[in-house]
């Protein structure tokens, strides 16, 4: 008697800590994957699903799907890029996002052309020297880890390179920041780079776009007369179309349409003044397309 075989499982790496980690598990449950309960637990197999994730430093992710220990991985563009590894972005995910800018002493610094010969500490050395080396400048790069921004106070660098949000921790130092954004980040979906494709890839992240998709739209039900049925359409076309149902009312028709999260209050009020009634939001949870 021959045994049935057991698929492969399909190996993820997941953030362990930090906002990255809690947005992922959120994407991830959404999904319909399990997720650990307990946050020392360093892995966990979903075998319904045919997945098994591995829970690691942000920062060691591309490393491990780069040299094939795993499949896919969830972190950040910034990390990515940082690590020099040979991994590649396969799906933004909209969340952790970040932008890195440069920062010296206020009104010193007006343009990156300024850097030459510069020291310049930054917690992502990988991120800042290839930033140099596609506008041929050469500066000194030195890797802090933490708080960068007393480094210039303390003579240890003359700029800085870093993550800025509100830019208030940088006005408190009496810094500023110049020239353009270093690098735009966010959480993203990776796989090794130049190999195919794990064959279960697809469906990992068909459903991860299935959410996505569902955080950025809503389903809208409105009632409305035939003859303003085309006008309707013209304001909310839906993914396809909209899907139209008669009603009892002589005349009247029931029409349901994906809409923009974005702005769905504004396109309620101008279904209303176009004669809709019985205008309703509800929340898409997931979906296909």
């Amino acid at each position: 008697m021959t045994l049935p075989t057991t698929a492969p499982l399909l190996r993820v790496a997941v953030p362990n800590k930090g906002a990255l980690s809690v947005a992922a598990a959120e994407i991830l449950s959404e999904s319909g994957y399990a997720q650990r309960s307990d946050s020392k637990r360093l892995t966990l197999v979903d075998a319904e699903n045919g997945v098994e994730f591995f829970y690691l430093r942000p920062r060691d992710i591309a490393l491990y799907v780069a040299d094939g220990t795993l499949d896919i991985g969830i972190t950040g563009r910034d990390l990515l890029r940082d690590s020099g590894a040979r991994a590649e972005e396969v799906l933004p995910l909209g969340f952790g996002r970040s932008r890195f800018y440069f920062a010296g002493r206020a009104g010193e610094f007006t343009s990156v052309d300024q850097l030459a010969g510069k020291r310049i500490a930054t917690s992502y050395v990988g991120v800042v020297e290839a930033f140099l080396a596609e506008r041929g400048l050469d500066a000194s790069v030195t890797r802090l880890d933490g708080a960068v921004e007393t480094s210039i106070q303390l003579g240890v660098a003359d700029v800085i390179a870093d993550v800025v949000e509100t830019g208030s921790t940088l006005r408190q130092a009496g810094l500023a920041t110049f020239g353009d954004v270093i690098l735009e980040s966010e959480a993203v979906l990776i796989t090794r780079e130049g190999t195919p494709p794990p064959t279960e890839l697809s469906i990992f992240k068909r459903r991860i776009e299935g959410v996505l998709v569902a955080r950025s739209y809503v389903m809208m039900d409105y009632d409305i007369a035939e003859e303003d049925v085309a006008a309707a359409a013209a304001h909310a076309p839906g993914i396809e179309s909209p899907t139209i149902s008669p009603l009892r009312r002589d005349g009247w028709v029931a029409v349901r349409v994906m809409v923009p999260r974005a702005g769905a209050q504004r396109l309620m009020d101008e279904l209303w003044d176009l004669g809709a009634r019985g205008i309703l939001l509800t929340e898409i949870h997931a979906c296909r397309l």
